[in-house]
């Protein structure tokens, strides 16, 4: 097990768009595979998605040259509809994310554990990365 006090580092980003589509985009396994990833060489060719306390979830990250993917997943252990989502990654770490709605726009704030192996700048970059990521294909759609 890791240490006893994680940290926990914050991502967020504000989504032009009303809570209901982002929330969509967000949870949505045909809209998952098209955002989650941090740069433009990784993919999510498979997400499966049980949004609901007790369910579980997995996405199939992987470099789109095949050299290197992993499967990233966890157990929902909260769903408010579109207030909050927080869920246990298999490694014990909890990740908690709120929508926060602002007018016509969205703020989307990701509280996530570190994990003790990569520096924690790295960590969150990626992170950052991944929600930037979303934002720009959230924004994108017309509807969801």
């Amino acid at each position: 097990m890791g240490t006893s006090n994680p940290v926990t580092l914050t991502v967020e980003a504000i989504v032009n768009k009303p809570v209901a589509h982002v929330w969509k985009v967000w949870t949505e396994p045909v809209h998952i595979k098209q955002w989650n990833n941090a740069s433009e060489d990784w993919h999510t060719p498979i997400a499966e998605n049980d949004l609901r306390v007790g369910g579980t979830f997995v996405s199939r990250m992987e470099a789109k040259d095949g050299s290197f993917g992993f499967d990233f997943g966890g157990t929902y252990d909260e769903v408010s509809l579109h207030e909050t989502i927080a869920y246990t990654i298999g490694d014990g770490r909890q990740v908690k994310i709120s929508f926060v709605p602002e007018g016509d726009a969205t703020k989307v704030i990701e509280s996530f554990e570190a994990e003790g192996t990569n520096p924690t700048d790295m960590q969150q970059a990626g992170w950052q990365a991944i929600l930037d990521n979303f934002k720009k294909y959230a924004e994108s759609l017309q509807e969801a």
